[in-house]
């Protein structure tokens, strides 16, 4: 009688449990695959922040627009201001600031993630440049110039606290110029004592040392990044989105960042040119930038969802 007891008991246990996390897994499988932004947005880069929200900003403007990534539901955060671009974007959890590359104006804008509030300006670089991506380490901000042989450095302070100046990064080492668009997307090792960068058209991969700027071509085995764009690092794994080739390559890198192997190339029937991708759970969001369709007022735009550890994804 005691072990029956005992069976109902253990069985009236299970079911309360699980009818404890259907909410929650329920409310994971309901966030939406594809979140829209204003029309007209012309977007490249995004970044979450703290909790379920994400970040695009806008090419045209400046413009910074926040979402709820379980609803898709936004505003916008920042207001555009004429002659302002925003294309990449990073985030700091202790300051709760966002970082905005401003492109060919060679220049960067820091906001309150919350208010919108600008907190911080920087004028980089003049004539030819274009300030293109960022990532925030504990240490510094770290800025790449797609036409300069460069990196731009905002070392921060206590809490995140911005710099009255910047530094100047040469890069060297094996890094060169080329024709097109150079350094593109930026990442760092969760220490910040090395970076990675994209050369977006020689399809190069480069570690970066970010005191001395001597890069170091990492060995991908015959594969290229050609078009590469945003940069995302979760443990080893590197994700690069190709942008014209609408496709996410997920690198396997080595622990001395000397080399890489391609374990996937991840697509979707929603990508139309994503720039830049962001991570919240075990989910990527890639920003449609759709660079081959125009820049008109009306047209549409949109973020989307792939599930980063059972994504659609291909091999060759």
């Amino acid at each position: 009688m005691r072990k029956t007891l005992w069976m109902f008991a253990s069985v009236a246990l299970a079911l309360a449990l699980l009818a404890g996390l259907a909410p929650a897994a329920q409310a994971a499988q309901s966030f939406p695959d594809v979140i829209s932004l204003p029309n007209g947005w012309l977007p490249e880069g995004v970044v979450t922040g703290k909790g379920p929200v994400i970040y695009a900003g806008s090419r045209r403007n400046g413009a910074i627009y926040a979402a709820d990534l379980r609803t898709g539901e936004g505003r916008i955060l920042v207001p555009g201001v004429e002659g302002r671009i925003a294309v990449g974007l990073g985030f700091d959890r202790r300051s709760d600031y966002l970082f905005a590359a401003g492109g060919a104006a060679g220049n960067a804008f820091v906001y309150d993630a919350t208010t919108g509030a600008e907190v911080g300006a920087y004028q980089f670089a003049s004539g030819a440049t274009f300030v293109n991506d960022v990532i925030v380490t504990r240490d510094a901000a770290y800025f790449t110039d797609s036409q300069q042989a460069a990196l731009y450095r905002l070392a921060l302070g206590p809490g995140g606290s911005l710099p009255a100046s910047f530094d100047t990064i040469p890069l060297g080492g094996d890094f060169s110029l080329a024709a097109g668009f150079n350094a593109n997307g930026i990442e760092a090792t969760p220490d910040g004592k090395r970076l990675i960068i994209v050369q977006s058209g020689t399809g190069l991969l480069f570690s970066v040392d970010p005191q001395t700027g001597v890069a170091t071509t990492i060995d991908l085995g015959g594969y290229s990044v050609t078009n590469g764009d945003g940069l995302l690092l979760e443990g080893r794994t590197l994700y690069v989105v190709r942008n014209q080739n609408n496709l996410i390559a997920a690198i396997r890198l080595s622990p001395d960042l000397s080399s890489g192997e391609l374990i996937a190339e991840i697509t979707d029937s929603d990508f139309d040119v994503p720039t830049t991708v962001a991570r919240f759970g075990g989910s990527l969001y890639a920003v449609n930038a759709r660079f081959s369709s125009g820049n008109s007022p009306d047209l549409e735009y949109d973020i989307v969802r792939v599930n980063r550890h059972r994504p659609k994804l291909s091999l060759q």
